[in-house]
């Protein structure tokens, strides 16, 4: 889908309208992913996320991006990986991606980067976390037009790889 592309690289760094925070439940910062946004954000995003009110599994909320080259940051909690998915936990996945997605739209944003949600310390396997994704991603922009692109930037070269594979094959 030519609204889908993969980067491998740093998140905190990209000049889009969003990136997504792949963030805990208290929003309040954390490791991997979340720590990297929040330190590249500046304190102005603690102190925003402090009046928030956490977010739970699942769904989304949205903040300025304060010191970042995004305009924006959607905040979203991926499930946490058990020995094997069950639908809960893909349904959860599948709610980040949707939800941040629908977030996007009601603020007008045209261009979103996300992270391999819910891959780092919550464990999803890659392989199976990616599907999820884009699947998502798909199915959203083919009835959501607005949305001119859509970045999964990864960390690694093997994980961009596995998308890039996935990606190969819709």
């Amino acid at each position: 889908m030519e609204k889908i592309e993969t980067q491998q690289g740093d998140i905190t760094r990209l000049g889009v309208d969003a990136i997504v925070n792949a963030a805990n439940t208290s929003l309040l910062g954390g490791g991997g992913v979340d720590g990297a946004i929040h330190r590249a954000a500046g304190p102005e995003l603690l102190a925003k996320c402090r009046t928030l009110g956490g977010c739970p599994t699942g769904e989304a909320r949205i903040t300025g991006g304060y010191n970042l080259a995004a305009r924006y940051i959607i905040h979203t909690v991926g499930p946490v990986y058990r020995a094997k998915a069950n639908d809960t936990v893909r349904q959860l996945l599948t709610g980040c991606y949707r939800n941040s997605l629908m977030l996007a739209i009601e603020h007008n944003l045209k261009t979103i980067a996300f992270p391999a949600i819910s891959c780092g310390v919550y464990g999803y396997p890659i392989e199976a976390a990616c599907k999820v994704a884009i699947d998502t991603a798909c199915d959203f922009l083919k009835k959501n037009k607005t949305i001119e692109k859509v970045i999964f930037i990864l960390f690694s070269p093997q994980d961009k790889k596995v998308y890039d594979d996935y990606l190969s094959k819709i």
